[in-house]
């Protein structure tokens, strides 16, 4: 990929709706709100499946998010498919741009990212891109 941004976001809103709650597992439903700022400036709104297990730190989860701002100053908006995992302090998980989802001056936008939580419990968004 050509392009890298690197944009910190603040989780401004969490929803959280369970719907099982049974012994080995808690799934639920939620809707997140973000603030980003940095290199994509914007706001996002994502809906995701979760599921906790009952040690510490053991999750997954899969969703999709839509970004709304300016990417190096290039306005629209585009779609983020997420699919990550954690457990026993280890987390992997993959982000990356929807084909042709990309509006505006971010259409034919192409690429993947992670999501980056530094010990402080700051997150910060990075993302190699091309635009088509």
């Amino acid at each position: 990929m050509g392009n890298r941004t690197v944009a910190p976001f603040d989780i401004e809103g969490w929803e959280e709706d369970v719907y099982d709650e049974r012994p080995g597992a808690r799934l639920s439903r939620t809707r997140i709100t973000k603030t980003f700022t940095g290199d994509f400036t914007g706001t996002s709104e994502a809906e995701t499946l979760m599921c906790r297990a009952p040690v510490e730190g053991s999750a997954a989860y899969v969703g999709f998010e839509r970004l709304t701002g300016a990417l190096h100053g290039r306005t629209g908006t585009f779609v983020l498919h997420h699919t990550a995992s954690g457990s026993g302090g280890q987390r992997g998980g993959s982000w990356t741009v929807v084909p042709d989802t990309g509006t505006g001056e971010l259409t034919g936008i192409s690429g993947a990212g992670e999501i980056v939580i530094a010990e402080d419990g700051a997150h910060t968004l990075v993302l190699e891109y091309e635009l088509g």
